[in-house]
């Protein structure tokens, strides 16, 4: 009975002590400009803040990972972005299984709110609104440009059922 004890202890010193550093972790990061790669970080606040007309996005084509700041609630996290047809789009997948949704909560928090947003690309920050594309042709050059940049396996079925979300990210004006 006394090493049932002993060993009990030991395993929930060995599963507290992996817990506690990611919980720290965590909250160190909620503040931080920008996320780390494993968890949230707060509001982009370094870099310029781009203010002429809209770019050529045809360069996040070298871009793996964006920063991406929804406003409300204020919160960062890393993305892939791929670029179609003078647009740009960020993917939330997984989004039909609890897991999904619950680690993917910008996402819903972007569909639901205003989806005003501040993306971070190589240093300079662009403020955009993300709007949800849920259905329509252009889902089939997104899917196959999701395809060729990251070997995402999805397609325009795929999104229209629910199963990634694209937002666009659109300039706030318009």
């Amino acid at each position: 009975m006394k090493m049932l004890k002993v060993v009990l202890q030991v395993l929930g010193i060995v599963v507290l002590i992996p817990l506690v550093a990611i919980a720290t972790l965590r909250f160190e990061y909620r503040n931080a400009d920008g996320p780390s790669i494993l968890f949230p970080g707060g509001e982009l606040v370094s870099g310029e803040l781009y203010t002429g007309t809209e770019p050529d996005w045809r360069f996040t084509d070298g871009i793996g990972v964006v920063e991406l700041q929804l406003e409300d609630p204020m919160s960062s996290r890393r993305l892939w972005i791929v670029e179609h047809d003078g647009r740009i789009y960020v993917p939330s997948g997984y989004m039909t299984s609890m897991l999904g949704r619950i680690w993917k909560h910008w996402a819903v928090h972007a569909d639901d709110g205003d989806g005003l947003a501040v993306v971070r690309i190589d240093g300079t920050r662009y403020e955009r609104r993300l709007e949800r594309i849920r259905e329509g042709p252009e889902l089939d050059g997104i899917a196959a440009k999701m395809a060729s940049k990251y070997g995402a396996q999805m397609t325009r079925a795929d999104i229209e059922a629910g199963n990634t979300w694209i937002f666009e990210l659109a300039p706030r004006e318009g």
